[in-house]
């Protein structure tokens, strides 16, 4: 289960569905709920920020002829931007969620694919001013960076900000300091599986490995909380 206002991981190495389950994500909000979403495109594939933008328009949740009409709005930096604008853009799309909720008194879905490109961005600055790399070569400031960005993802009495973060696990290693670190921020986690996606089982979800902590008895009563045990 996924909290209001809360912020979710989806964890996974290379080519497992992290990006296709974030635009049906947006298809749907959009479609069944009428909700709004922010998706900021961070370090990854021009080609991928392409489609999305065209399947959103021929689904309709994008309208080029009345764009106030439109359920998302879509922010870009990646693979080719430098690293200065491929760090701020999530930033960037934080403050658009953070307009809709507090001026258009919304609750708002942000989707940032990928926290792990963010990090990166981070550790190439750092290596351009010249700072000592920290664990693995990443940037010394690995936690306080992941801390801006993260902490600002939050409700207020006006309305909610629910992030959904993919993330990339080098090696598909969880253990790696830039997965590890975004961990610490998460209240639920979605896993997603290379053995299932190797299968064709497609969204490829490990429920054994996925957490939340809004897996109580208390909320999603005993049956729900015994099963998932």
């Amino acid at each position: 289960p996924y909290r209001r206002g809360g912020k979710i991981g989806l964890f996974g190495g290379a080519g497992v569905g992290k990006t296709v389950l974030i635009m049906e994500l947006i298809n749907n909000i959009a479609k069944a709920h009428g909700g709004v979403s922010v998706f900021g495109g961070v370090g990854e594939r021009t080609r991928e920020g392409n489609d999305l933008y065209m399947e959103m328009k021929e689904s309709g949740v994008i309208k080029e002829d009345n764009l106030s009409e439109s359920k998302v709005a879509l922010v870009y930096g990646q693979m080719n931007e430098p690293p200065g604008a491929r760090m701020r853009v999530g930033l960037t799309a934080l403050t658009m969620a953070e307009y809709f909720r507090d001026i258009n008194k919304q609750d708002v879905l942000l989707f940032i694919d990928n926290i792990f490109r963010f990090v990166q961005a981070g550790s190439e600055v750092s290596a351009l001013l010249g700072r000592m790399p920290s664990a693995v070569g990443y940037q010394p400031t690995l936690g306080t960076e992941m801390g801006v960005l993260q902490e600002r993802i939050t409700s207020t009495n006006k309305g909610s900000i629910t992030s959904i973060q993919a993330v990339y696990v080098p090696a598909d290693d969880l253990t790696d300091p830039a997965p590890a670190t975004t961990f610490a921020h998460l209240d639920a986690t979605t896993v997603l599986s290379r053995s299932l996606a190797a299968k064709g089982i497609y969204p490829a979800v490990d429920p054994l490995d996925s957490t939340s902590t809004m897996l109580q008895p208390i909320i999603v009563g005993e049956e729900h909380y015994r099963t998932a045990q």
